[in-house]
């Protein structure tokens, strides 16, 4: 019975494809709400994309008087301003917009000073400032990194596999993007340049598992000529699932550490990762293998024909 991994069966006979219609359903109500939701109540849009500046402290011993901190900043016109605790109760971070037309490194001075003195001696351990020109770059580059991800996998597994193979790892890809910006929408994640790299990698996680389902899709296809091709999605799943489950328990047990031991500045993004492993291997099952069942594949490569003998020559 150790190692436990060998308790995993190899030889499952689930059927996967029975249940796609259900799924289906249930995919498309997610991405439903989801389209809704980007629109209202919207994306909570971080320093990175809306512009502005975020200053990470330390009072030392002393728990930080949120209280105090914001009552400081709240005469300076700040706009929309942000304070709480991360990590170590000491530990707090300071979100606020840079008002229209004056200098962001005067504000920051001007915020460092009224927060020093409500509170006495502090340590600023970072100072991130975004100016309105730079979010609005960093948006375009954000969305433009995402679709060219997307095209360079569509062209990738249409070189590897054939076109329908590219359209259903493309729309597991779009599938996956979509659900993962569901749960930033749910949890009201702080979207940063952080998730944009979430992502990112969620699209190479997702098409890894999209891979090696297709791959033993296509050398089942030359084994089993006449098998039916839901009968060969079906095998090939079930064939590649242990490796599936494998793969994704160990990036969730890396995650779970980094979710719960790496402070308030990467636990979204490790958050969207969990979930995107999640949401990647459930859509390389239920999104992607269902593409290919309702475009057809080729299976009429000709039968391996045995070589006439020779005549001896004399």
């Amino acid at each position: 019975m150790w190692p436990l991994i060998k308790i995993i069966p190899h030889d499952t006979k689930f059927p996967f494809v029975s249940l796609a219609r259900l799924f289906a359903m249930l995919s498309i109500l997610a991405v439903t709400a989801t389209v809704i939701g980007t629109f209202y109540p919207g994306l909570n849009l971080g320093i990175d994309f809306k512009g502005g500046t975020v200053l990470e402290l330390n009072t030392g011993a002393q728990p930080v008087n949120l209280d105090k901190v914001r009552s400081a900043l709240n005469g300076l016109q700040l706009g929309d301003v942000q304070v709480q605790t991360f990590g170590q109760p000491n530990d707090a971070v300071v979100r606020f917009q840079t008002p229209a037309g004056a200098s962001p490194g005067a504000v920051v001075t001007r915020v460092k000073t009224a927060i020093s003195q409500s509170l006495g001696s502090v340590t600023y351990l970072r100072t991130d400032v975004v100016g309105p020109e730079v979010s609005g770059e960093l948006k375009v580059k954000g969305v433009v990194a995402l679709l060219t991800a997307v095209g360079l996998m569509l062209l990738y597994i249409w070189f590897r596999f054939e076109l329908q193979f590219g359209l259903g790892a493309v729309v597991a890809l779009f599938h996956d993007q979509t659900l993962s910006f569901g749960l930033i929408l749910f949890l009201r994640l702080e979207f940063s340049l952080n998730l944009i790299a979430a992502l990112l990698t969620i699209i190479g996680y997702s098409m890894n598992d999209t891979v090696v389902v297709f791959d033993r899709l296509r050398e089942n296809r030359r084994k089993f000529k006449r098998m039916p091709l839901r009968e060969l999605i079906d095998l090939s799943v079930n064939e590649t699932l242990s490796r599936t489950v494998i793969t994704g328990l160990t990036a969730l047990l890396a995650l779970s550490g980094l979710a719960i031991f790496g402070g308030e500045s990467l636990r979204g993004l490790s958050i969207v990762l969990l979930f995107g492993i999640v949401i990647g291997t459930y859509s390389s099952i239920y999104v992607a293998s269902p593409i290919i069942l309702l475009w057809g594949a080729r299976q009429n490569d000709e039968e391996a024909k045995p070589i006439a003998p020779q005549p001896a020559r004399p």
